[in-house]
C-alpha cells in the first residue's frame, strides 16, 4: 500500500483517489514542472534536494509530493506539523541513517503544515538536512520567508505554487467524471456545462474544492435514465460560496493593493481591494485609517476636501456601524480616487523632520519666545515681534526661523488643485 493510502481505493474520497500519479497526469504549476524545467528535472532523477513547496490549498503541493513518492527509490515518510513533534522526527531521521548505512537508500520527509513548526522543533531536523541523512519536503500555505524559520528556509529551495487555471480545475473535473476505475465513469454521471463552469468559478483554482463538489453531488443524486444527471441547481447545492483564505502575507499584500489602488487614482481596483479586505474578516477601521493617512500623504492640499471625506467615513463607521457604513467608505475611497494627487505634504514634513534629528537647530528668534510669564520683556522675548493683523492682508513679511534655516524650505506646493491656488500665493509672497 501506498504511503498516502490510508483506506481502502473505493471508500477514499474522489479528490484522494483521483490524485495525480505521475507527472504526465500532473496540473497546472509549468512554471516548475513544465518540460525542461528544474523541478521536474530533479523529480525525473531522483535527485529532488531539500525543498519547501509553498502555496495555496488545492494547487498540488501535496500531489507533487506523492508523485515524487512513486518515482523515487528511496523511502518516503509523511508527518504532520500539526501533530508531530520532535521525538517523531528523532525516530524518522534514526530510521533514516539506519537505511542510509545499510542499503545506501536515501529518505525523503515530507512535513504538511511545515509553518506550524517551532524554532525548537525546526532546529532538530537541521543536522540531519545538513549530512543528508534526509531529503526535506515542507508543505506550506503561507510564505515560508514569514512564516518559517529563517535556519530551515535557508538549506531548502522554495518552490511557489500558484491557483491552478480554470482550465485546468474542469479538466480535472471531466477527468474524475469518465475515469470508470479511480472515478465516478461507473456511475455513469452526466454534467451540463453550466455545472462544471459553476464549480470552477466558485472553486477559483482549488482542485480539491470542485471535486469534493462533485463526489457530494453524484452520491445525493437519484439515479434517472439509467444514469445520474447533475444539472445547476445541484451544482450550487453541492458547493458552498467561495471562502475567502487569508494569510499573514496575503493580507498585507492585499492592504497593499488597496493603498496602491489609492495613489494610483484607480476607483475600480481600491473598491474591489476593500471589499475583499471586508469579506476576509478585515477590521474596517484599518480601512478608513488608511484613507484618512491617504488623504494627507498622496492628496494633501490638492484637495482639502479629501481629509473631510476620509474622516467623516470614520465618524460614519463609529454611529452606523456595517454594512450601512460600506457606503459612507466606498464614497470616500471614490472621493480620494478621483481627487488630485499631491505629495507636497508628506515631502514638507519629511524635510523637516530630517532637519529636526539632525540636532543642530539654532535658537528660538528673540521675537518668537514666550510673552506670557512675568519677566519675560525683561529677557527680550517678543522683541521686534510684527503682529500679521496690523498690516494689510494680515500678513507681513519677517522670519519665522531659527538661526541658520533662514532659507530653508520645505512645503513646495504642486500645480494640481486648490494646490495650484496656494502655489501662486505663495510665488507671490517670494518665499520661493
Amino acid at each position: 500500500m501506498s504511503l498516502f493510502d490510508f483506506s481502502p481505493p473505493k471508500s477514499r474520497p474522489l479528490a484522494d483517489r483521483m490524485r495525480p500519479r505521475n507527472l504526465s497526469e500532473f496540473l497546472g504549476q509549468e512554471h516548475l514542472v513544465g518540460k525542461g524545467r528544474l523541478l521536474r528535472r530533479a523529480i525525473e532523477a531522483d535527485q529532488l534536494t531539500s525543498s519547501i513547496f509553498y502555496g495555496p490549498p488545492g494547487s498540488g503541493k501535496t500531489t507533487l509530493a506523492f508523485v515524487v513518492s512513486q518515482t523515487t527509490k528511496g523511502h518516503f515518510e509523511r508527518l504532520n506539523a500539526v501533530t508531530s513533534g520532535v521525538a517523531e522526527v528523532r525516530e524518522v531521521i534514526k530510521s533514516a541513517s539506519e537505511r542510509r548505512k545499510m542499503y545506501g537508500q536515501h529518505t525523503y520527509l515530507l512535513l504538511d503544515e511545515c509553518h506550524r513548526w517551532s524554532k525548537a522543533q525546526s532546529d532538530s531536523i537541521l543536522p540531519a538536512i545538513e549530512e543528508g541523512t534526509i531529503r526535506f519536503i515542507g508543505s506550506t500555505t503561507e510564505n515560508p520567508m514569514v512564516a518559517m524559520t529563517p535556519a530551515i528556509v535557508s538549506r531548502c529551495r522554495v518552490f511557489q505554487f500558484f491557483r491552478l487555471s480554470d482550465r485546468d480545475v474542469r479538466a480535472a473535473l471531466e477527468q474524475a467524471v469518465s475515469d470508470p476505475e479511480r472515478g465516478l465513469g461507473a456511475l455513469r454521471v452526466s454534467v451540463s456545462d453550466e455545472a462544471l463552469a459553476h464549480w470552477v468559478r466558485v472553486a477559483s483554482g482549488d482542485v480539491r474544492t470542485a471535486l469534493n463538489a462533485l463526489e457530494l453531488a453524484a452520491l445525493t443524486t437519484p439515479t434517472e435514465k439509467g444514469g445520474i444527471l447533475i444539472n445547476l441547481q445541484i451544482a450550487e447545492d453541492s458547493i458552498q460560496k467561495p471562502v475567502m483564505r487569508v494569510d499573514e502575507t496575503l493580507y498585507y499584500d492585499m492592504l497593499s493593493a488597496f493603498c496602491k489602488s489609492l495613489r494610483g487614482s484607480d476607483p475600480d481596483a481600491a473598491l474591489l481591494w476593500a471589499s475583499r479586505l471586508l469579506y476576509a474578516g478585515c477590521d474596517p477601521r484599518l480601512i478608513v485609517r488608511r484613507l484618512i493617512a491617504h488623504a494627507s500623504e498622496d492628496v494633501g492640499l490638492a484637495d482639502p476636501q479629501a481629509m473631510v471625506q476620509a474622516v467623516a467615513a470614520a465618524q460614519a463607521l463609529e454611529f452606523v456601524g456595517l454594512p450601512e457604513a460600506r457606503l459612507s467608505i466606498s464614497q470616500a475611497i471614490v472621493y480620494l480616487c478621483m481627487a488630485p494627487k499631491s505629495n507636497s505634504v508628506y515631502l514638507a514634513m519629511a524635510r523637516a523632520q530630517q532637519d529636526a534629528e539632525m540636532g543642530q537647530l539654532g535658537e528660538v528668534p528673540l521675537s518668537l519666545r514666550d510673552t506670557h510669564y512675568q519677566g519675560a520683556a525683561r529677557l527680550g522675548n517678543g522683541k521686534g515681534y510684527l503682529y500679521p493683523h496690523d498690516f494689510p492682508g494680515h500678513w507681513v513679511r519677517q522670519n519665522y526661523m531659527p538661526d541658520g534655516f533662514e532659507d530653508a524650505v520645505y512645503y513646495r506646493p504642486g500645480a494640481l488643485g486648490f494646490e495650484g491656488t496656494l502655489r501662486r500665493r505663495k510665488d507671490e509672497d517670494g518665499k520661493e
